[in-house]
């Protein structure tokens, strides 16, 4: 720490425990200065060689002693002893925790070179911009008392002058930095006991380039914002180093942000939180959408102001592709029923959505030669981190259908390449609700498309009690075609195989490989009984080729499996009373079109 040492006449003041100070002299004191409680005896020809205020104050003439009261000096008592003792040419030490102090009381007793040519306004002056502004923790140390003294600091630019001393230090190129600074929030290679020698010649530590932060979080709030608004405006530090300084400020003050919980009605905390978004970089990336949210969770819990959380909302919806279900898992406020903050989330998707096809229409990628052009990968990630949201709040017995239905329609059905994850949810919430209403019913399951269902999710389907019928349905119906379809190609194929095969004189197609393709997969998404389906198609077509049928041993066809799943229910409950034309629907799904199969006669061998 830097310091200045001003007089050479050793110390009498004296203090005799009833907060009186005297100054031991063989000169009878004169004049008695009063700051509070505390009495300084003291005498008129030293500060009236030095203080304009107390030539205006003390009368020239009269031997007799007078009392002069002061009680709006900045920095008290400390700080006009220090005065006081410089007048008389007492040894006094200065630094930064009383410079500030120092600075202040001298304007107020007017100590210029008005008065005396190197008095101590100059000096401080001296000391301030050779010593302190120069060094980096001093700048720190000094900013931090200039609140005590306001308007007093403000008015005499010390304020400004700090904040300049340390956002510039703060922009400067960091091979330029020689000054000492905290850095603990990673180690060093020096602190890891890495060798930094190499063919001999020692390597120059590198500097970070957020060396600054952690120096930083000890300050209050307005002064933070200050350096930070000061930093942006030199343009010199990148924008992600200044989200890391936000953050980590925020993570020191606010060391709760990160739990679940938050303090309830705290004014200043509220207060510091809109502060601190407001202060975040406008860029997309400079913080994580991770440390977005946990803003607005706290902003939701604190009640902060509309256009606080408006904010919040806008920053997520630009990268809401980097966050994941734990940290969209936003609790409601007092007073509501569920558990979780739908309506939140919601509106950050609308605002992902409406940025995304802003994004789309910048780029002319909306439509290509009139066909729309599939999901990018980041709308891809959102939907999944949406559908696992969907599961979690499908959990609270409280979550209204209608809520669930609107959030899972805010991102598109195209959106969705596989909707195992939107039937995951659906089958959650249906599971959590059972006395949901038929037609509420037939909206949730609407929401998925049973073509993009994976062959697991399909026969978890099938068998699952709590879909309609007609859901059900469907999921057969489309599982047979896709079967269907995949045998017609393995055919043809196989056709083409063996025609070729038969010109070779080899056969390659062997009764297994034909299994392996047609047998559905075991179950995954749930851990009940496992159902296998196959298509008839190649088995129709190659009715006569017993060798390469399509069968699997003990697995049912859809047909089959619906037929006995209509047979155990007997039609009767909810499904049989559901859906009145369903039994249409099978009619017309019992036979469904097929694309005839080519034949191809074998080749002369």
């Amino acid at each position: 720490m830097k310091f200045m040492k001003l007089g050479s006449n050793p110390d009498t003041f004296q203090d005799d425990g009833s907060e009186v100070s005297i100054v031991e002299s063989e000169l009878v004191s004169d004049i008695t200065v009063r700051i509070g409680s505390t009495k300084f005896y003291l005498h008129k020809f030293p500060l009236l060689s030095k203080c304009a205020r107390f030539q205006k104050l003390i009368p020239t003439t009269g031997d007799e002693n007078i009392e002069v009261p002061i009680h709006d000096i900045p920095g008290g008592p400390k700080a006009f002893e220090i005065c006081a003792k410089f007048c008389y040419g007492i040894v006094v030490t200065l630094n930064a925790y009383n410079v500030i102090a120092s600075r202040c009381a001298a304007e107020y007793l007017e100590m210029n070179e008005n008065v005396d040519k190197g008095n101590l306004i100059y000096k401080i002056e001296v000391f301030l911009s050779s010593s302190i502004f120069r060094s980096w923790k001093d700048s720190i140390i000094v900013l931090g008392t200039t609140k005590a003294h306001l308007p007093w600091s403000e008015d005499l630019k010390l304020v400004s002058h700090c904040i300049d001393s340390i956002a510039s230090k703060a922009s400067a190129d960091t091979s330029k930095v020689e000054w000492s600074y905290t850095y603990n929030r990673k180690k060093l290679p020096t602190e890891n006991d890495l060798d930094l020698q190499w063919n001999g010649v020692k390597k120059q530590q590198s500097v970070p380039k957020d060396w600054w932060v952690e120096d930083l979080t000890d300050l209050d709030i307005d002064s933070y914002k200050q350096i930070i608004t000061a930093i942006k405006t030199k343009g010199m530090v990148p924008k992600d180093v200044i989200g890391e300084a936000i953050k980590a400020y925020t993570y020191k003050k606010l060391p709760s942000l990160s739990k679940v919980s938050m303090i309830h009605g705290d004014a200043k905390v509220r207060a510091m939180l809109v502060t601190i978004t407001c202060l975040l970089p406008s860029e997309k990336g400079s913080v994580s959408c991770s440390f977005l949210l946990k803003l607005l969770r706290a902003a939701n819990l604190l009640k902060c102001g509309e256009m606080c959380r408006k904010e919040l909302v806008k920053r997520i919806g630009r990268q809401l592709d980097e966050a994941t279900v734990s940290d969209l898992l936003i609790p409601t406020v007092d007073g509501e029923t569920t558990v979780y903050d739908i309506d939140m989330i919601l509106s950050i998707v609308e605002e992902y959505v409406r940025q995304d096809s802003k994004n789309a229409q910048k780029h002319n990628a909306a439509e290509v030669s009139g066909h729309i052009q599939a999901p990018s990968a980041s709308m891809n990630t959102v939907t999944k981190v949406i559908d696992g949201y969907l599961t979690e709040v499908a959990k609270d017995p409280n979550t209204p259908v209608l809520k669930f239905i609107n959030l899972a329609e805010a991102v598109s059905g195209n959106s969705r390449l596989i909707h195992d994850g939107l039937y995951r949810a659906i089958d959650m919430y249906l599971k959590e609700h059972p006395n949901v209403s038929k037609s509420d019913k037939k909206k949730l399951c609407s929401l998925m498309d049973c073509k993009k269902l994976s062959p697991d999710a399909c026969a978890h389907a099938v068998q699952n009690e709590r879909l309609p019928l007609r859901t059900v349905v469907q999921v057969l119906y489309h599982e047979q075609t896709r079967a269907s379809a995949a045998a017609t190609i393995r055919a043809e194929s196989i056709c083409i195989g063996s025609y070729e095969s038969s010109r070779s004189g080899a056969t390659t197609n062997t009764e297994d490989e034909w299994d392996g393709v047609m047998a559905v997969e075991d179950l995954s998404l749930s851990k009940t009984t496992k159902v296998h389906t196959a298509g008839t198609n190649a088995e129709k077509s190659h009715g006569s080729n017993r060798s390469t049928s399509s069968k699997v041993k003990g697995a049912a066809t859809p047909k089959k499996a619906l037929g006995k799943m209509l047979s155990s229910k007997g039609l009767t409950g909810e499904r049989s009373s559901s859906d009145s034309s369903d039994s249409a629907i099978l009619q017309r799904q019992e036979h469904p079109k097929r694309t005839p199969s080519r034949s191809t006669k074998p080749a002369a061998a």
